[in-house]
């Protein structure tokens, strides 16, 4: 059986797969095929827990290739402080000025992040919402009470493995923006030196 993590990102879903390493019978990834066009972006193995934050823009595809044989969960944390947090991650390529620039046409530069970002999530969580009320594996999930939750998900998709040590992740805050702007300060260097040695 494939499970799906959905949701709008900034969510939890980074930890949520970190838990997921802890699962013995199932594989589990993050945004694993996020670079990937065409049938493949979409050609999970068996048997895997896919955490994407991407695919909530290809429910319609999803659909057509798993329907109703997978199990879905959709992850969702208070709509504020998901905004918040995207409001302050608005670096080039990243998905909140990608919805601000290229869906919601016509914004100026001065419109609130937060704002934008609120409207993404609202977007997102009602696609998601959507795209579920005819499947009947799924099961809603809060970032607010995630432990209580992922022992709800381990127990439905039958999970073998060290739940214990599943749940010490939840302790654990990943891909927090100090570390993401880290990545990218050493990114740009490694980039800066990259062009003065093609000079």
């Amino acid at each position: 059986m494939n499970i799906f993590i959905l949701t709008t990102g900034r969510s939890g879903s980074v930890t949520f797969d970190k838990a997921c390493q802890h699962i013995t019978n199932y594989s589990s990834s993050h945004e694993s095929r996020a670079r990937i066009l065409g049938d493949e972006r979409l050609n999970y193995p068996g048997n895997h827990i896919e955490a994407d934050n991407r695919l909530s823009w290809f429910l319609g595809r999803l659909d057509e290739k798993y329907g109703n044989t997978a199990f879905y969960v959709h992850l969702k944390r208070n709509d504020n402080d998901t905004a918040k947090s995207y409001s302050q991650r608005m670096f080039p390529g990243g998905i909140i000025p990608a919805y601000k620039k290229g869906i919601m046409l016509g914004l100026t530069k001065e419109t609130c992040n937060v704002s934008v970002s609120l409207d993404y999530c609202n977007t997102v969580n009602s696609n998601i919402t959507c795209f579920l009320k005819d499947k009947d594996k799924k099961l809603n999930m809060n970032l607010e009470n995630i432990k209580e939750g992922f022992r709800v998900f381990w127990d439905a998709i039958g999970a073998e493995g060290d739940l214990v040590a599943a749940l010490a992740e939840f302790d654990t805050n990943y891909n927090q923006l100090k570390d993401h702007q880290e990545r990218r300060r050493k990114k740009s260097f490694i980039h800066r030196i990259k062009k003065l040695f093609k000079r």
